[in-house]
């Protein structure tokens, strides 16, 4: 017979009646540096302030009963520090010390530096001088730091990138090109279409532009792909990053409907496979990644890739996408969202900020709620629709 005790509750903070939405999550933030007994970057542990109050109370509420201080649990407390000190907000649901691990990279995905493995910082700093520190950045710029938003780049590639989307990158892409900066921002204009692409797979285009687009980055981790053509795009194109690739693209294949849309696509994956294959077998899984990135540099590929995809819709690709995964034909995990889940947490609706609101709200037993930035969930888009690679 097992004897199962009953957990102790966790001691809860003690917050004032009102407060504004920015105040109880510095409070909270506060709340958990004291739960994992680190103390917050100076000024913030000697100044007066939430953080501080929330610090303290965590302090004198946990004791030594405290949590171990993983690097990825540092990386998550600077993350919702510069968060809060800019008004930012930061959905704790899914964004955790966990999801920063699984996005973490070695190589930066715009500039291509290996990152530095230094945990001090994990944020958009303002430290300019170490130009391989990694760095998280919010892809799309008017929504906050959430769950298939954010991916890790050099703070060199962050401070370029700034709030700029898909279209400013483009139209860097035609300067630098178009003229003698030969830069822009420290980026060349292969960065820059780096940068494009990346910002394309969060903003919702027509099927007809986003079936123009070369991948030239494979999407990160968990980021979410709201266009579906790029979804099948780069379902395809991670299959030549492990072994046995030809069998599952021969079941593909047959997912197809009809002869001509077959012979398009093999004419499509014959152009890209042998720019692949010239990185040879024997390249590391960085290197074979960067060598699919670069097959999709050649016109030829683009081009008939283009008129592939545009053989099919966007509910067309979404559903082969689908089908293909079912049957385990991926190298990675995909999940299917609503266009409500997509967004949920991005804060769209005050454009990634906390929204300015005073909260009043009590338990029935008069303690006061723990709200997070996701108490506040944006109205959504019914236009995003999301395919997450994860």
């Amino acid at each position: 017979m097992t004897l199962s005790l009953p957990t102790p509750a966790l001691p809860s903070p003690a917050l004032p009646n009102s407060l504004t939405a920015h105040e109880h999550i510095g409070f909270e933030l506060g709340w958990d540096y004291g739960h994992y007994a680190v103390v917050p970057p100076a000024p913030y542990a000697n100044e007066p302030s939430p953080l501080r109050n929330g610090w303290l109370s965590g302090q004198a509420a946990f004791g030594t009963r405290t949590l171990q201080a993983t690097p990825q649990v540092r990386k998550w407390l600077q993350l919702r520090l510069h968060a809060w000190l800019r008004g930012r907000s930061v959905e704790l649901v899914q964004v955790t010390p966990h999801y920063l691990q699984q996005i973490d990279v070695s190589h930066c995905p715009v500039t291509r530096q290996p990152l530095s493995s230094d945990t001090s910082d994990g944020t958009e700093s303002t430290e300019t001088s170490m130009l391989a520190t990694a760095s998280v950045d919010r892809v799309r710029s008017d929504a906050g730091y959430a769950a298939g938003n954010l991916v890790v780049m050099s703070t060199k590639a962050n401070h370029a990138k700034a709030a700029h989307g898909y279209r400013d990158a483009l139209q860097f892409v035609k300067l630098i090109e178009g003229g003698p900066l030969g830069g822009l921002n420290g980026l060349t204009a292969e960065q820059w279409s780096r940068v494009a692409v990346l910002c394309s797979f969060v903003e919702p285009l027509t099927h007809e532009e986003a079936s123009a687009l070369p991948l030239l980055v494979l999407p990160p981790n968990r980021l979410r792909l709201f266009n579906p053509v790029q979804a099948l795009q780069a379902f395809i194109s991670q299959q030549l990053t492990a072994p046995g690739w030809s069998h599952r693209m021969t079941r593909l294949e047959d997912l197809l409907p009809g002869k001509l849309l077959r012979r398009a696509f093999q004419t499509f994956f014959h152009a890209l496979l042998p720019r692949v294959l010239e990185a040879g077998r024997n390249s590391t899984p960085q290197a074979l990644r960067w060598a699919i990135e670069d097959a999709w540099r050649q016109p030829l590929v683009q081009q008939r890739w283009t008129l592939f995809a545009r053989q099919l819709t966007a509910a067309q690709c979404e559903a082969l996408v689908q089908r293909a995964s079912a049957r385990q034909l991926g190298t990675v995990r995909i999940e299917c969202v609503s266009d409500e889940q997509a967004i949920d947490g991005w804060q769209i609706d005050s454009r990634g900020y906390v929204p300015h609101a005073v909260l009043m709200r009590r338990s029935a037993g008069g303690v006061p709620r723990r709200l997070r930035p996701d108490a506040f969930p944006p109205a959504g888009d019914p236009r995003q629709a999301s395919l997450p690679l994860q």
